[in-house]
Formats: structure tokens, C-alpha cells, sequence
């Protein structure tokens, strides 16, 4: 690690806590962005669940208003 690195490491202890929470978030990305990792969040997963279970009971939009929705915002 290099000296910048090694002097900003060793004031994060003294940053406000939304700082360093903001700096852990950054982390999670720049991880999952280089290594193919990508954590949900509690939000995103529940989102997901719930999507799922509208799949489940066939709960789908119907094909025209998805291509209505596409030609809408297509370049």
C-alpha cells in the first residue's frame, strides 16, 4: 500500500460515522465492480422476492404496454 493510502487509513478512526459509513459503501462497490461480487441490499433483495412471487402467480404486464414502455424511451 502506498503512503497516501497508509496516512488517510489511519485518520478514518477520527472521520464522522456517516463519513465512514460512506467509505465502507464505496468499498462494497469498487469490490463488487472488480471482482464480479455483488452484495444485495435488504431493499434490493426484498424487491426481488417480491418479484418472484408475482412470476410465481403469473402475474406479468402485458406485452404491449413492455413495448409501449420500450418504443416510449427507445433512441
Amino acid at each position: 500500500m502506498n503512503k497516501v493510502a497508509e496516512t488517510i487509513l489511519d485518520r478514518i478512526a477520527d472521520w464522522p460515522k456517516e463519513a465512514r459509513e460512506e467509505l465502507m459503501q464505496s468499498i462494497v462497490d469498487i469490490e463488487a465492480k472488480h471482482l464480479g461480487v455483488y452484495r444485495l441490499s435488504d431493499d434490493e433483495r426484498a424487491a426481488v422476492r417480491e418479484g418472484l412471487a408475482q412470476a410465481d402467480r403469473g402475474e406479468f404486464i402485458p406485452d404491449n404496454v413492455v413495448e409501449s414502455y420500450f418504443n416510449k424511451y427507445r433512441a
